[in-house]
């Protein structure tokens, strides 16, 4: 029993360790790159696993490597990998540069996928130019008519200018400028609907890729519509805009007329009101006339029968002159 027992014990013992031995040691891994006639050392594929290395992801992609005939070695595969890489990514990229003969050395390709580009769809895109279609760019013409043109660039992109140039953002917006710049030089808006294919050479010209990770190959119109007419809508705002300040500056005169009538009818109710005060006054000033001895009892009396005759001589002219209008009855 204790025999058994103890057998049990080494065979259990046996199992962890070769487990243990196996997961450090991917004997696995080692076999197939011997098969593929890679040389990678058993104590390298171990340093990886003391490294936090996955020995697949280098020993793979360094397979695929030399079966295509690259000059890739360990090293540079597990740098690139430490450093944040997509190692399997980069050697895919370096195998479809050498079919289509494009000059491309490990050092670049790595700095390209560093640098957060997709390093095997720039290498597609070389060799595949993409077409980029540009939104609705919308322009105006001298006449003030408006154009909206749609646009389609094909680019093929630059290995050289991958890492530090512009991406499609740029190419898309120095297009749209171009075309403004074109259609707002153009005297009529009838000129580009004859000649679109101006706006192409006028925007090639300009050499807008500099700068960029691509190389415009050409920029096709794809479609030019007739928008609304600007110059019109802008005079009609303009007349609108004049009518208004004139509207304000009549309504500021009005309500400045308005202000003086108000002005002169509180002055002349002010004078009305000083007349009726000083009229009061008079009777006062005759009574302080009579006991004083200023004024006597004829005086007051001549005074009163002036003022008669005046009223009378008043009612008379009045009369007169109702008469005047009168119809001659005939």
């Amino acid at each position: 029993m204790d025999v058994l027992i103890g057998s049990g014990f080494f065979v259990l013992m046996g199992l962890i360790i070769a487990g243990v031995f196996l997961h450090f040691v991917p004997i696995g891994l080692w076999i197939s790159a011997l098969a593929a006639d890679v040389h990678v050392g058993i104590f390298t594929l171990i340093g990886m696993r003391m490294r936090r290395v996955p020995p697949a992801k280098i020993v793979m992609p360094l397979i695929k490597a030399n079966k295509a005939g690259l000059d890739v070695n360990v090293n540079q595969l597990e740098a690139h990998y430490l450093a944040g890489g997509n190692v399997d990514k980069v050697v895919d990229a370096l195998i479809a540069s050498q079919r289509a003969q494009i000059v491309l050395p490990f050092e670049r390709s790595a700095a390209i996928d560093l640098a957060g580009r997709d390093v095997l769809e720039a290498v597609q895109m070389s060799v595949n130019p993409k077409v980029i279609e540009t939104p609705v760019v919308s322009a105006v013409a001298k006449n003030g008519i408006e154009l909206k043109i749609k646009a389609r660039v094909t680019v093929r992109a630059n290995i050289d200018r991958l890492v530090g140039g512009a991406g499609e953002p740029t190419i898309i917006a120095r297009v749209g400028e171009g075309i403004v710049t074109t259609v707002g030089s153009s005297e009529k808006h009838t000129d580009v609907l004859e000649s679109p294919d101006d706006i192409s050479k006028t925007v090639l010209g300009k050499g807008l890729d500099a700068g960029t990770a691509f190389e415009i190959l050409s920029i096709d119109i794809a479609d030019v519509d007739v928008g609304r007419n600007i110059g019109a809508q802008l005079q009609t705002d303009q007349a609108e805009a004049d009518k208004r300040i004139a509207q304000a500056k009549a309504e500021e005169r009005r309500a400045m007329a308005v202000a003086k009538e108000q002005e002169m009818k509180a002055y002349t109710q002010e004078m009305e009101a000083k007349v009726v005060e000083a009229q009061a006054e008079v009777p006062h000033a005759m009574a302080e006339a009579f006991k004083a001895g200023n004024l006597g009892v004829m005086d007051y009396y001549n005074m009163m029968n002036v003022q008669s005759d005046t009223e009378m001589r008043k009612a008379v002219s009045e009369v007169g002159k109702g008469r005047k209008n009168l119809p001659i009855q005939k």
